[in-house]
């Protein structure tokens, strides 16, 4: 994947947003607007310049920030930014792939959300790999330091399997992740599950420390920190984080290949995105 983007990239990724004399032109307002929807800490204010070259502006002076242009990537191609959703979010999607098919990059819809990739070895499907400056990312969110390690160690050693064609205990390690990083935010940040524990569909409280990946989902969806599409997208790595015990993965017999591992990725970047947009760094 190339990062950061060529700056005449940034330029047509710049032009494409602002579509001057377009259907979709946006105002100066609606950039500010944008840029803060897609979760950019510290957003920018207009500064009277012309539009397409404030918002080039804006993106060269963030290239080396892979999250923030990652995330401003997505949310130009996410329905949720139009009021037809779907039909101009696909436009823009189109539009921004064709500038950054020079850089081997490509916006997918995977699971209803549009996710960033990397261009196969012949140009046609989306590979995912682990978020990038995931140590930094983490840092911004988690205030305890002792568990943005263990995260950043988890994903180093998911990496590792998957580089070795460990393909089962490497999905096993994505949804093992996304277990970690939901515990440490929501115990860090909701006070009555610290004390009480996580309520169940049930309505019964479950210790945080016996809380399964799947209610830390729906709790993280509840408080509109994730999308119901990132959470169903997260379910099937769920449950293939199963096949950690050796009893399920014979009676299903799952045929996990690189491919397998590369789609797993995906809604692991789908709910990063989500959380980093939705709640407030702690630093």
């Amino acid at each position: 994947m190339t990062f950061p983007l060529d700056d005449r990239t940034a330029e047509r990724i710049a032009e494409v947003i602002v579509d001057i004399g377009g259907p979709y032109e946006r105002k100066t307002y609606q950039l500010e607007k944008l840029l803060r929807h897609a979760g950019w800490s510290d957003p920018p204010e207009y500064d009277g310049s012309p539009r397409i070259e404030w918002l080039s502006e804006q993106l060269i002076d963030r290239k080396e920030n892979r999250s923030d242009i990652e995330r401003l990537l997505c949310r130009v191609c996410d329905p949720r930014e139009y009021e037809d959703g779907e039909s101009s979010a696909e436009e823009f999607r189109e539009a921004i792939n064709t500038r950054l098919a020079a850089e081997r990059l490509v916006v997918s819809q995977t699971g209803g959300r549009p996710v960033l990739g990397t261009l196969d070895s012949d140009g046609e499907q989306a590979v995912f790999f682990a978020p990038e400056d995931l140590d930094r990312r983490l840092r911004l969110l988690i205030e305890e330091e002792e568990a943005v390690d263990l995260l950043v160690n988890r994903v180093n050693e998911t990496r590792l399997c998957q580089d070795s064609g460990a393909h089962t205990m490497a999905i096993i390690g994505i949804g093992s992740f996304v277990e970690g990083l939901l515990y440490a935010l929501l115990t860090e940040r909701d006070e009555k599950i610290r004390k009480n524990g996580f309520v169940g569909r049930n309505g019964r409280n479950t210790p945080a420390n016996r809380a399964g990946l799947e209610l830390m989902l729906d709790t993280a969806h509840e408080k509109e920190w994730i999308q119901l599409d990132a959470k169903d997208f997260m379910d099937n790595v769920r449950k293939y984080r199963n096949f950690i015990h050796p009893r399920a993965e014979l009676e299903k017999q799952p045929k996990f290949d690189k491919g397998s591992v590369a789609l797993c990725w995906g809604p692991v970047q789908a709910i990063l995105n989500d959380i980093e947009e939705s709640i407030e760094p702690v630093r």
